[in-house]
């Protein structure tokens, strides 16, 4: 992947997923690239969840070593709020890129989307997540 999320300032670095209502998430998956992105790549990733960022807890962390590819956070949750916290990177890297996040939910998941798209181009991202 050519493009991706980079931070700016002190550790940790955070990325807040907000849903309009409670949403059950299957898992979050992470694209990393050591090769490319050395001292960039996260070390350490804490998965927090709750209503609204004052009530957050912690319900996932892990320690990364020399990630390539494609990491699953399996987390079978019905949250408001979605927070991955990267909280240390490779080489004390102070900065991070992360090369694609996805945020999964199960196939059958009953969230509609009450937006109307005016477009094809719009109506294609309706299930993407």
């Amino acid at each position: 992947y050519e493009t991706f999320w980079q931070s700016d300032g002190s550790q940790p670095h955070l990325i807040n997923v907000q849903f309009f209502k409670k949403t059950y998430i299957s898992c979050v998956k992470i694209y990393t690239d050591f090769k490319l992105d050395e001292s960039y790549t996260p070390k350490e990733i804490s998965v927090r969840v709750g209503l609204h960022d004052h009530d957050l807890r912690e319900i996932h962390k892990m320690e990364l070593n020399e990630p390539d590819g494609w990491i699953v956070i399996p987390l079978n949750i019905r949250v408001f709020l979605l927070q991955l916290a990267i909280l240390s990177n490779h080489q004390n890297g102070r900065n991070t890129h992360l090369r694609q996040i996805k945020v999964c939910v199960p196939a059958d998941s009953d969230y509609k989307f009450s937006h109307r798209y005016c477009n094809d181009e719009m109506r294609s991202y309706a299930m993407d997540r």
